[in-house]
């Protein structure tokens, strides 16, 4: 499982460089061209609109596999470490079921949201709607990944963070 859940991390770590990188050199570009000439590419605002959702879903994705996302696990420290390996398991079982749920739905659109194309580029709508669906295949990879690492006797699940969040205890 570990297999799977590096080369999420290392697929979407591309996917963040080569989108924040592209859309970095377009905006440059056409900033400089604007301030230059007076002119601007046309298609270099609809570039980065299309690019930005692989930017944000990549992170989501990351941000995921790295277990940065909010949790509250107050109650789950609370009960016996059997009954925890259970409930964990099962959780993460739904979650990955409702991801695996929701890519299913996104499959169906693809081809309603094809016919939608960008103003310029004429990109289908389904290029953006597929980087949703492939986003929420990954999450779901990532929850049966960390259902897996619970059943197994690994608390935190498959979360690839080297140090436990920080905890916070109030007075």
């Amino acid at each position: 499982m570990k297999h799977v859940e590096q080369a999420i991390v290392r697929l979407c770590q591309g996917v963040m460089w080569i989108t924040t990188s592209v859309i970095f050199v377009i905006l440059c570009a056409n900033t400089i061209l604007r301030y230059s000439t007076g002119s601007s590419l046309q298609w270099a605002s609809e570039l980065p609109e299309l690019l930005f959702p692989w930017l944000v879903m990549a992170g989501v994705v990351l941000g995921a596999a790295h277990g940065s996302h909010i949790t509250t696990s107050f109650l789950m420290d609370t009960v016996p470490p059997g009954v925890r390996r259970v409930v964990s398991t099962a959780v993460w079982g739904c979650v990955a079921g409702l991801y695996g749920t929701l890519s299913g739905a996104t499959w169906r659109m693809l081809d309603i949201v094809a016919d939608e194309k960008s103003p310029i580029l004429q990109v289908p709508g389904s290029v953006t709607y597929g980087c949703v669906m492939g986003g929420m295949v990954m999450l779901a990879l990532l929850a049966l990944a960390s259902a897996w690492e619970v059943w197994h006797g690994h608390e935190g699940g498959a979360a690839l963070h080297d140090t436990p969040a920080p905890e916070i205890h109030i007075a």
